[in-house]
Parts: structure tokens; C-alpha cells; sequence
């Protein structure tokens, strides 16, 4: 008798990793009792941080992390998340005996960490000091040259073991942290609904829902959010950009993560490296990859949400053309270079339902406050019959 059951193949297998294994949240955890619970992993941690956080962990919060149990060593990982860093960080953490890594800081301070133990196989803490970035909360790290130039992402294992987001911490970072996270945020719905394609699988019909879910909460508050720091909807905002952003990647792995946008985020790094903040420069490619999409498609409906974002870019602060990068006066060899490192044969880009050239891709990266033509050809048309 035949078995009822299909031998499964590797191809075949499904490998998500969803979420930190323990999340603590809430206005002063990291004094409160955090330190007990980083204790469970390890007592003798390497804090992985950026040269500014450096500067603030010995000022106010050196003290914490040598309370109780722990003998913490803090470094700094410049230059960037590369492999120069990395392997110096791997020496430090021979050095000092290190059982458990914490990231602490930005985006990239937590992606080395993380990088850092799945290469040792150590625990990692993640301690985000900004919510300009969802990488505290996921297995995906990305790599960069010395000058910030991004060379390529690795998959992880799995989430951080630990994740603290501390309210009172997030709450001194800049503004424009913030901000720069609602746009890498935001753009979850935007990449995640076309790179998904016609998917049918459950977790990723989820996970494109969880996406909506991100874009409206993100609409509808950020603004009130940005005026009132420490408060609930601003404490629901920095849920959505550290959290749920998170929740996306995990519930629908590679189909609901990266594509235009992302990727001319990463051609942009070729000619600016660190000259502006990650979420910044995603959001930026959010109006490219709506304009290629009214450009080759004729889509009406990205020509509304490009406008629809326009405004809302206006309200909060987001970058709506190259000069808002400070790019304004980039050479076309510059221009040329960033589109064709966005079009890198192994580039998300290429997830759009349609191929596009370099020449395409520079056209829409500096058209993306252009005017709906429809409307301005109705105008136009009002104007000479009043005449």
C-alpha cells in the first residue's frame, strides 16, 4: 500500500524566524530590570556601539551595565557594519571572553552585534537607542564597505534572543531618527504588496495585511507622534517602526521585504555612504518606485499614493527628491553609477513585474515630486476654453 504521506524534500521546507525570542518594553526597563534578564544569557557581554552611543553609555549608562552580575566591555564597530570592523570585534571578543553580544544604538551598531554573534555563535541583546530602524527585532544584517558603501545583506539564524526597547532611551535621539524610520516603515506596504506578487500562502497573505495595517497607523499618527515625545501614540509610532516593521520580514520571509525602494537605497550608498540616514534615503526610493510604476505601467493607483505621500513627506519631514539628500548637484556619472548598482543583476529591483533600464531607472529618480499630468493637462484645458 502506498504511504499517504509525500516524502519531503529540502526545497521543500519552510525556515521562518519571526521574532526575538523575549521582548521587554516600557519606559525605563533598561534600569528597571533588564540587567537580571541580559544576565540569563551571559555575564561577561561585548556592547557593540557607535562612536556617538559610545559616548553616552560612559556618560549615563556605564553604570547600568555594571550592576549585579555582569562585566560589560563597550567598543565602538568603526567604521561601518563591514568586515574590517567585524574582524576586530571578533578579536575583542576573544580578548575579553565575551558569552553574550548587545547591540547597542542605531541600525548598524545592531546589525554588527547580531552579524557578530551568528558568525560566533553567541546570544545577542538588542538595545536600540533610536527607532529609525526595525533591524533590533530582526535575523538580517546588512554589510557595508569602510566608507558606507552597502555591499550585500546576510540571513541569520535567528532574531535576537533578547530585545530591550527602552522608551526613556528612544526618547533622546533626535527627531529626524524617528522620522527616518515611519519612512522605512512605511515602506513595507509599498514593497511588500508588489514583491509578494499573487502569493497565496497564508503567513504571507498576513504579513502584506500587517503591511497595510503599518502604512495607515503610520499616516493617520506620525505627525501627532513627532509633536508629543513619550507620549502613547508616539509611543505606538516607534512600536510600528522598531515591531511591527519587524513582524512584516519575519511572518512572510523574503517575498514580503525588499525591492525598488531598498534597492535604490543601496545604489544611493555608492555616491553619499553615511550622508544621510538609511530610512531617509528608503523612503526617497518609495517615490521612485512609484514613479517607475506610472512611468512603464501607466498605474493610476501609484500615481495617487506618490502624491498621497508627497503630502505626508511635506507634514513630517521625509526627502522628496535627490536634493533633499543633499544630492542636488551629483554629477550624471554619479546618477548613473547609483541606478546601475540599483540594477545589479542579484537586485530586489528586479521583483518588480516589469524590466526596466538604467536610463528608466535615472529618469524617475529625478522626477518623483513631478505633477499629476492628467490634472495638469485638465487645467490646461479649463484655462483655454475660459479663453
Amino acid at each position: 500500500m502506498a504511504s499517504l504521506l509525500s516524502t519531503p524534500t529540502t526545497s521543500s521546507f519552510l525556515t521562518l524566524t519571526v521574532a526575538p525570542a523575549k521582548v521587554i518594553r516600557g519606559a525605563g526597563v533598561l534600569r528597571s530590570s533588564a540587567i537580571s534578564e541580559i544576565s540569563t544569557l551571559g555575564n561577561r557581554p561585548l556592547i557593540v556601539t557607535g562612536k556617538h552611543t559610545l559616548n553616552i553609555y560612559q556618560e549615563s549608562l556605564q553604570t547600568i551595565f555594571q550592576s549585579g552580575d555582569l562585566d560589560a566591555l563597550a567598543t565602538s564597530y568603526s567604521p561601518d557594519c563591514c568586515e574590517v570592523s567585524l574582524k576586530a570585534l571578533r578579536k575583542a571578543v576573544k580578548e575579553h571572553k565575551a558569552n553574550v553580544i548587545i547591540g547597542l544604538g542605531g541600525g548598524k551598531s545592531i546589525d554588527t552585534a547580531k552579524l557578530l554573534g551568528h558568525q560566533l555563535q553567541l546570544p545577542v541583546v538588542t538595545i536600540p537607542t533610536s527607532a529609525a530602524t526595525c533591524a533590533a527585532w530582526t535575523a538580517l544584517s546588512n554589510v557595508y564597505s569602510a566608507s558606507g558603501a552597502f555591499l550585500y545583506d546576510v540571513p541569520l539564524c535567528r532574531c535576537p534572543d533578547l530585545l530591550i526597547l527602552d522608551y526613556d532611551l528612544i526618547k533622546t535621539a533626535p527627531r529626524e531618527t524617528l522620522v527616518a524610520g515611519i519612512g522605512d516603515g512605511i515602506a513595507k506596504w509599498y514593497e511588500a504588496s508588489v514583491s509578494s506578487g499573487n502569493m497565496q500562502d497564508t503567513l504571507i497573505i498576513a504579513a502584506v495585511q500587517q503591511a497595510r495595517v503599518l502604512r495607515d497607523i503610520l499616516l493617520q499618527k506620525s505627525a501627532a507622534a513627532l509633536d508629543s515625545p513619550g507620549s502613547q501614540i508616539w509611543q505606538e509610532v516607534v512600536d510600528c517602526s522598531v515591531m511591527l516593521a519587524g513582524v512584516i520580514g519575519g511572518l512572510g520571509g523574503a517575498r514580503c521585504r525588499t525591492v525598488a525602494a531598498h534597492a535604490v537605497h543601496n545604489g544611493l550608498t555608492h555616491i553619499c555612504g553615511h550622508g544621510s540616514i538609511h530610512g531617509e534615503k528608503v523612503a526617497y526610493g518609495i517615490l521612485v518606485q512609484l514613479r517607475l510604476e506610472e512611468m512603464l505601467q501607466g498605474n493610476q493607483l501609484a500615481e495617487t499614493a506618490r502624491q498621497q505621500l508627497l503630502k505626508f513627506y511635506t507634514e513630517i519631514g521625509l526627502p522628496q527628491k535627490l536634493a533633499d539628500l543633499g544630492l542636488g548637484n551629483i554629477s550624471l556619472t554619479q546618477l548613473q553609477t547609483a541606478a546601475e548598482i540599483a540594477l545589479a543583476p542579484n537586485s530586489d529591483i528586479h521583483r518588480l513585474p516589469f524590466s526596466l533600464s538604467s536610463e528608466q531607472l535615472m529618469a524617475a529618480m529625478i522626477s518623483t515630486t513631478a505633477p499629476v499630468l492628467r490634472q495638469r493637462d485638465s487645467s490646461s484645458l479649463t484655462t483655454q476654453t475660459t479663453n
